[in-house]
């Protein structure tokens, strides 16, 4: 039945955000209602439609009519949880608010994911995907993967699906603290807001860079003229194969990118003196510009199928195919870990698609259930609303954190897996990070030390220790023995070896939820290859969906036209403001959430399975999932300004608007708005949808022209006012807007900390808002700050720590 059996959520959700936040749910046996409106879903357009719905039920109920408001009202008195996706206020005024469904049932947890969230100066605008890229710098940051001056439209949907995960999080944290309390509350989050949980540290060199300008640059990947300006284009490779396939190498270490040039016959660079300290090059341009290309020229020399035989035969060598659609499905790696299933749909037929986006040992998804036709289920739900109800009693209500008293413990490195614990250190989880002796990797992974750590290391108690002593890894087992959720992220078999993997560390705490979240796997063809935010981002179909018809595959490119894909490439793939590293946290976050929450239920302690891979197809359904007859995905085309005519970027007087105007009552709006300028109400081939979609670059060309007649900023205030999604595209860094106080302050996305060595300064507040139970924002930690406090909690003196740290074991 799952863990979530005898769980009913109503998703009163008409997009993906709120479709794929009662996802999980529904997999692991939650009775999921989609609340549809007359027509259906507008997810029910999209080929991800039987992914993003399987095992719900559906009912067609019209919310302008007070009979069926009626009968959502008696439906939420047996509801565990309601999912809503409105801008702020626009459920209060129909009487279907958190304050009129809490007061009958006390037990509700009611979930809110809006555009911009319910405070500052853009509470009131839609939330969709474009529209909070546009307005939040999104495009800005990926404007290197354009060819043209013009932001382009980010086609992959970090915004939503980070919301998607934010409110799932959200969920789970409030039924967890529910069955303490006995009471449910309103949980709250945005698009804007959960976006910026993907920044991996440009947060930080923003305001590093703000602060001590004389200290510290960040350096572009290119220069002015295109040429490499940092070593990371050369180990982080981007190159054509002899048949025209993109490959996305995943060479960091020293060691790899050792074995990289050797792969390509480079290796006598080494010890040649004309190319001295390769592959930095410090101040030698040319020089890196003549490497890159010698680099990218071997590598054109072997075909695809000869460079998979050098990946399977050594494992230091290892580069992911860029794969688009639904390709991305057939990974090796994510049917090996069971990850592609195949489910019968009651009318489209069998449909490829991702599985649950955790793997449970004991208590696995139920992927046997379709897709619910429309209204399907109407007969039985309207049943369920007349019955009687016993709801919830109301207990003790609590503000405490919702994780207060929860402890895990960290085995992991970077950013993927470490940032998923981050995120629930904001929840009230003590988060125990073990650090080598020198620190994270990550700390020193900018040229500023410890700049690329300081987000990931938010809220933690660090214990710095090195794992290669004996008692090194007995101190760790003492911990694992009472941690409530163990987290590792490393290559398969290195937990093994340390007596730190599930089979070892529950024998000591059977009732430990432990998250496996490695980049590809625990075995399998792929469990021991390097996985990097470029290369997961390759394989689940990041950059190709971003960069559209930009980018040729064609064994025929000139080197010019290799470099300039290649340069787009790595920008589409990831910047440091998103990636797949940020989807892969997410991921993280949501298994660990799901572990304890499950384990509330009854499932007990248990092995799970978070992988970057998957949670990167999740993210990436709807380009992924296709079958006989399925609708087509629009796509960002060759000008990468929008996806139609009205869901597009315009050139404005100065500057540029995005505009989202997606539905029948968005066109008659903008067509009275611009009636000044343009006759689009009486202009017969704009008549209805259908006749848009005909005339789509007759379309374009009209608003193109209109636009330009004012300037961005104009339009943003008249179409906002007049309702209609329209804004100013930001084209500044991300940071500067949200270092804006009217912006970022007044909306509540920052707040203010000390650091140990930033002292003060302002940090991405906590995703997520409660009605009742509080959060909080912590700053960073240095390595080993809590290894004393650590070790005295395990019942160690001051003179056994002192002699630990003397030798070595303990920093």
């Amino acid at each position: 039945m799952g863990p979530f059996a005898g769980l009913r959520v109503i998703d009163l959700s008409p997009n993906r955000v709120g479709a794929q936040t009662s996802q999980l749910f529904a997999d692991f046996g939650a009775d999921v209602i989609m609340v549809e409106p007359p027509g259906g879903s507008v997810n029910r357009r999209h080929a991800a439609f039987p992914f993003w719905c399987r095992g719900k039920r559906s009912i067609v109920l019209d919310l302008g009519e007070q009979a069926d408001r009626d009968t959502l009202k008696s439906l939420a008195l047996h509801a565990d949880v309601l999912i809503e996706t409105n801008r702020p206020d626009h459920l209060d005024r129909l009487g279907l608010g958190y304050d009129d469904l809490s007061a009958e049932n006390p037990g509700l947890i009611y979930t809110s994911i809006t555009g911009f969230g319910r405070q500052g100066p853009y509470r009131d605008v839609p939330g969709y995907d474009g529209l909070v890229m546009a307005k939040i710098g999104g495009f800005h940051a990926f404007q290197r993967m354009s060819p043209y001056d013009a932001p382009p439209l980010v086609n992959v949907p970090f915004a939503s699906f980070a919301a998607s995960q934010v409110a799932t999080q959200g969920i789970l944290a409030a039924l967890i603290e529910r069955g303490r309390s006995g009471r449910g509350q309103w949980v709250e989050t945005n698009l804007a807001q959960a976006f910026t949980t993907l920044d991996t540290w440009a947060w930080f060199e923003y305001l590093i860079a703000d602060r001590w300008p004389d200290a510290f640059t960040k350096t572009a990947p290119y220069d002015d003229e295109g040429r490499p300006a940092s070593p990371l284009t050369f180990m982080l490779l981007v190159a054509l194969t002899k048949d025209g396939s993109w490959l996305q190498f995943a060479s960091v270490a020293p060691h790899l990118y050792a074995a990289l040039m050797k792969s390509l016959g480079l290796a006598w660079m080494f010890t040649d003196d004309e190319w001295k300290g390769l592959p930095v090059l410090e101040g030698q341009p040319e020089k890196r510009q003549e490497l890159w290309t010698r680099m990218l020229e071997a590598a054109r020399e072997k075909t695809l199928a000869e460079w998979n035989e050098i990946f399977d035969t050594d494992p230091n060598v290892f580069a992911e195919q860029f794969r688009n659609g639904p390709v991305a499905l057939e990974h090796p790696q994510l049917i090996h870990d069971g990850f592609t299933v195949d489910i019968e749909d009651s009318e489209r037929g069998v449909v490829r698609q991702p599985a649950a986006i955790v793997k449970a040992a004991n208590s696995p998804a139920d992927l046997t259930r379709s897709a619910p036709k429309l209204d399907e289920h109407r007969a039985d739900i309207l049943a369920l609303a007349a019955s009687p109800v016993e709801p919830l009693a109301g207990g003790q209500a609590s503000d405490d954190l919702p994780l207060a008293g929860v402890t895990i413990l960290e085995l992991a490195t970077l950013f993927a897996a470490p940032h998923g614990t981050t995120m629930l250190t904001d929840l009230g989880a003590r988060v125990i990070k073990v650090e080598p002796i020198a620190g994270d990797r990550i700390r020193m992974i900018l040229p500023f030390p410890e700049a690329g750590g300081f987000k990931v290391m938010q809220g933690k108690h660090s214990i710095s220790i090195d794992l290669t002593t004996p008692e090194g890894v007995a101190i760790i087992q003492q911990v694992a023995s009472t941690a409530d959720v163990v987290v590792q992220g490393y290559r398969a078999g290195a937990m093994a070896k340390l007596g730190l993997d599930y089979r070892s560390v529950k024998v000591a705490n059977p009732d430990v939820v432990y998250v496996n979240a490695p980049g590809y796997g625990v075995d399998g063809p792929y469990g021991t290859k390097p996985a990097y935010a470029p290369s997961i981002g390759a394989a689940s179909g990041i950059p190709l969906a971003n960069v559209g018809a930009t980018v040729e595959e064609r064994a025929d490119l000139s080197m010019e036209q290799i470099q300039d894909a290649a340069r787009r490439l790595s920008a589409a793939s990831a910047s440091a403001n998103a990636q797949a590293d940020g989807f892969a946290a997410l991921g993280v976050a949501t298994a660990i959430l799901f572990g304890l929450a499950a384990r509330d239920r009854g499932a007990g302690g248990q092995e799970l399975f978070s992988s970057m891979l998957n949670t990167g197809c999740h993210a990436m359904s709807a380009q992924a999932i296709t079958y006989p007859g399925a609708p087509r995905e629009p796509s960002p085309g060759i000008e990468l300004r929008g996806l139609g005519s009205l869901y597009r970027v315009y050139d404005a007087a100065d500057g540029y608007v995005f505009l989202g105007a997606h539905t029948d009552s968005d066109w008659a709006r903008l067509a009275d708005a611009l009636a000044p300028f343009a006759d689009l109400a009486g202009d017969a081939r704009f008549a209805d949808s259908a006749s848009r979609n005909a005339n789509t670059s007759a379309l374009i060309q009209v608003l193109s022209g209109v636009f330009t007649q004012r300037t961005a900023a104009e339009w943003e205030a008249d179409l906002l006012a007049r309702k209609i999604a329209c804004v100013e595209v930001t084209t500044d860094l991300i940071e500067t807007k949200l270092f804006d106080e009217p912006f970022g302050r007044a909306s509540g996305y920052v707040a203010d900390v000390v650091h140990p060595i930033l002292d003060e300064h302002i940090r991405l507040a906590p995703y997520i808002r409660f009605s009742r139970s509080q959060t909080q924002a912590l700053a960073g930690v240095v390595n080993g700050q809590h290894t004393d406090e650590i070790l005295a909690e395990l019942g160690n003196t001051a003179e056994q720590i002192a002699d630990l740290r003397e030798r070595g074991v303990v920093a």
